[in-house]
């Protein structure tokens, strides 16, 4: 990550020189892009460095959303610094136009290049690692879920600003390059939209997914000693970190050491069974007392206990 984050100040660096000398607005929106980039590591750094944190008394279930804390940072990051900046840099060339130098276009496409090769090569780097960790599951992981979108979106983005500047410089409109910076920005918003957006989801507290619950609920029904499961609840509390709460009916006649001894062995099976789930609570009731409760609230708010009549 610190090498990467090196990279990227060394390329922005490189990218706002050039765009500068050539005048280049697309060069300079990729620049934008590249300081944003940056920004966003050290976004990412805080948080592995946090979610690592133990639960504490203030917080009992650890500190797991912190990467999505961050993660969230880290698009509203890319969409102001990226976003804007490239939108404002094409806006003010279709309204001003671009001083045009051909040296400076020549070692701004150089830069390019140079960026195009260190992009692509963060790229497989990281579509790598994402492989490593089991291919789609591994984008769960909001820090690698970002850096993915970010190298996508810069190889994209030194693609758009190389194609913009070279028929800059062929045909004499700014009009290709004002498109480009347009498009940059465009790109960069839509990622940032999608990031904040999946950020959002675990921050408020996303549920498993559905054929998890779906497992889970099979092995608590499989159970001989459980009659029915009334409700199963699941929460994302951070990459590794499930939190599963399920009421239970158990099946009548047991007592309470019998209950208890139950309870554990299924919190262990369903812990056993999904090491994500390192928050485990059931709610037990004997379906013989739940349902006799059931059908005394249905009594309860029958007309006749009410004391309601037709037509009153």
């Amino acid at each position: 990550m610190l090498v990467a984050l090196g990279a990227n100040l060394l390329i922005a660096a490189a990218k706002a020189v050039g765009g500068l000398l050539a005048g280049s607005p697309a060069l300079l929106s990729e620049a934008a892009h590249s300081v944003a980039d940056s920004l966003n590591e050290v976004f990412l750094l805080a948080a592995l460095r946090r979610s690592r944190r133990p639960a504490d008394s203030r917080h009992p279930f650890g500190y797991g959303k912190e990467r999505f804390f961050w993660s969230l940072l880290a698009a509203v990051g890319i969409f102001v610094m990226g976003g804007c900046f490239s939108f404002f840099q094409g806006i003010e060339a279709l309204r001003n136009g671009a001083e045009e130098s051909l040296g400076g276009y020549r070692a701004g496409l150089v830069v390019l290049g140079v960026a195009f090769l260190a992009e692509g090569a963060s790229l497989w780097r990281a579509l790598h690692q994402a492989h490593r960790q089991g291919g789609t599951d591994g984008m769960r992981d909001p820090a690698l879920r970002t850096v993915v979108a970010e190298d996508g979106t810069a190889v994209l983005g030194v693609v758009l600003a190389m194609a913009g500047m070279a028929l800059h410089m062929v045909t004499g409109q700014v009009v290709w390059e004002a498109a480009a910076s347009l498009a940059i920005g465009a790109l960069l918003m839509y990622v940032a939209y999608r990031l904040g957006r999946e950020a959002r989801d675990q921050l408020i507290g996303r549920a498993a997914d559905e054929e998890q619950r779906g497992r889970i609920r099979a092995l608590l029904e499989a159970q001989p000693e459980i009659d029915s499961v009334e409700a199963l609840l699941t929460m994302e509390l951070g990459l590794d970190s499930t939190l599963v709460a399920a009421r239970i009916d158990l099946v009548p006649g047991l007592d309470s050491e019998e209950v208890e001894d139950v309870a554990v062995r299924i919190k262990r099976s369903v812990a056993h069974t999904f090491p994500d789930a390192d928050q485990i609570f059931l709610d037990v009731t004997d379906a013989r007392t739940a349902r006799a409760a059931a059908r005394g609230a249905r009594a309860a708010e029958s007309p006749a206990a009410t004391g309601e009549r037709d037509g009153a």
